[in-house]
């Protein structure tokens, strides 16, 4: 019988998760279903988790530390103002694509009917990739390439378009792809 190292369960138990968001219709994930999924007892989730709540915690800690640890590195690898925006704007839209499951805990849509500091923190996260672009957009200020009274104004408008476009996708049963055309949607928000 292979035993499984410290931490492999837990992280099998999330990737189950995010698979079974990935499911279009969107059924209210118990975890008797996720124990199925997994062929365990729902005591050997709880071994793992204190609930589901942390379970769904595990998934945004995944989101948040991928998506801000990508932010830091276009940054970083970015001088120019205006295409740290875009190229943040296209990581955050390719990041939906490559994980329409996670696109449900994004979009607050999977937190539905779980514990309500889950979606608070979907907020706080969203929140945070807005200063993120607020941050590119005074670079680019300062670089003479927009105003600096227009930086809280666009960079709302870029967030509501990203965000429009991951409902878009996770409505759409994922076909939407939220990357499509969005680039040209992105430098007219800029221009």
């Amino acid at each position: 019988m292979a035993t499984t190292k410290p931490g492999e369960r837990k992280l099998q138990i999330l990737q189950t998760l995010a698979g079974m968001l990935e499911q279009p219709k969107g059924e209210k994930i118990t975890t008797a279903a996720l124990a199925a999924k997994l062929d365990v007892s729902e005591a050997a989730l709880y071994r793992h988790f204190a609930s589901k709540a942390q379970m769904f915690e595990g998934l945004i800690e995944f989101i948040e530390s991928s998506v801000f640890g990508l932010i830091n590195q276009i940054s970083e690898q970015q001088d120019n103002g205006l295409a740290q925006v875009q190229a943040i704007a296209a990581m955050l839209l390719g990041f939906a694509e490559r994980n329409p499951g996670m696109t449900r805990v994004l979009i607050g849509d999977a937190l539905v009917n779980e514990d309500e500091r889950l979606q608070l923190r979907m907020n706080q996260f969203v929140d945070r990739v807005e200063l993120a672009i607020k941050q590119a957009l005074r670079i680019a200020a300062s670089q003479g390439q927009t105003r600096e009274e227009d930086v809280g104004t666009r960079a709302n408008m870029i967030v509501s378009l990203v965000v429009g476009r991951w409902h878009r996708f996770a409505k759409s049963g994922f076909k939407q792809n939220p990357s499509e055309n969005a680039n040209v949607q992105i430098a007219m928000l800029l221009g």
